[in-house]
């Protein structure tokens, strides 16, 4: 007579079991998306090789091709054409420079 007592207990057990981790797996899968950190400080008046690296979202010793890479993924994101800002584009494109070493005698155009 116990034996079907102690398995219907298992059976309810597992049952219980089984909707908690179903209902932790939705709450797990309805979270928000981690952000990312940015940078948070304004542009200094001439940009260092660690300024143009976070902007560009490189390190300082990155390959060629990884820098070219992350200037055109971050300058279609900011591109004057798709709505975004001249000033932004123009400092892109100095930090893309300073990180291949063409420095620029004047900094940005404004």
């Amino acid at each position: 007579m116990e034996a079907p007592m102690v398995v219907g207990c298992a059976v309810a057990a597992a049952a219980y079991a089984g909707r908690y981790s179903i209902l932790a797996w939705n709450a797990f899968k309805a979270r928000p998306p981690r952000l990312r950190r940015f940078y948070e400080g304004g542009f200094q008046s001439t940009m260092t090789r660690r300024e143009a690296a976070l902007i560009l979202g490189v390190r300082e010793r990155s390959p060629t091709d990884k820098i070219r890479e992350a200037h055109r993924r971050v300058m279609v994101a900011n591109h004057p054409d798709g709505g975004g800002s001249h000033y932004l584009a123009s400092k892109i494109n100095e930090a893309k420079e300073i990180m291949f070493g063409k420095v620029k005698a004047s900094g940005s155009a404004f």
